[in-house]
């Protein structure tokens, strides 16, 4: 008898999570990283919150362990966690244009949370509105690359899914 958690779906999922928290540890430009695609298609395809949740943040925390903690983990962390909660309301309406939109917005939560914290912990930008901007704005080639890494990978997992999904039906795939 099948596990109730443990279907084709779940496997199908983890696998395409594994998968991308092991592009980590490839060579890639700064921040063209699977960071935003794992919590979103995490948060937009399990059945169960918790573990849209928990496994992608799992997988993270593995991947951050063998690459090492930095100083801005934290904000890392509150970005991944609002971005499986975009990928919660994704979830209810998911179709291309809700996911370009919705892997924009995360892109947008992650550069703007992550770079806040750049700004409170670095000693070189003023505590200022001024310094603020100048960090933001030195910041922006990291913003692309995270834009586009989170393009690419956002297509590779959804669409990783959807073509497995539809090209092999006796996995019996179901939402």
């Amino acid at each position: 008898m099948q596990s109730k958690v443990i279907t084709p779906n779940f496997l199908i999922i983890s696998t395409l999570i594994l998968i991308a928290v092991i592009s980590r540890f490839l060579p890639h430009p700064p921040n063209f990283t699977a960071i935003g695609a794992i919590a979103l298609f995490g948060a937009a395809h399990f059945q169960n919150k918790a573990i849209g949740f928990s496994i992608p943040l799992l997988a993270m925390l593995f991947s951050d362990i063998l690459l090492g903690i930095h100083s801005h983990i934290i904000a890392v962390y509150v970005s991944f966690a609002l971005i499986a909660g975009i990928g919660f309301i994704l979830k209810k309406n998911l179709k291309t244009k809700n996911l370009f939109i919705a892997s924009l917005i995360s892109s947008i939560v992650f550069f703007l949370i992550t770079n806040f914290s750049v700004w409170l912990a670095n000693p070189l930008y003023p505590q200022s509105i001024i310094g603020l901007i100048e960090c933001y704005i030195i910041a922006l080639p990291f913003g692309l690359n995270t834009l586009l890494g989170d393009f690419f990978f956002n297509a590779s997992l959804f669409g990783g899914f959807y073509l497995v999904k539809n090209n092999i039906p006796s996995l019996s795939i179901s939402k």
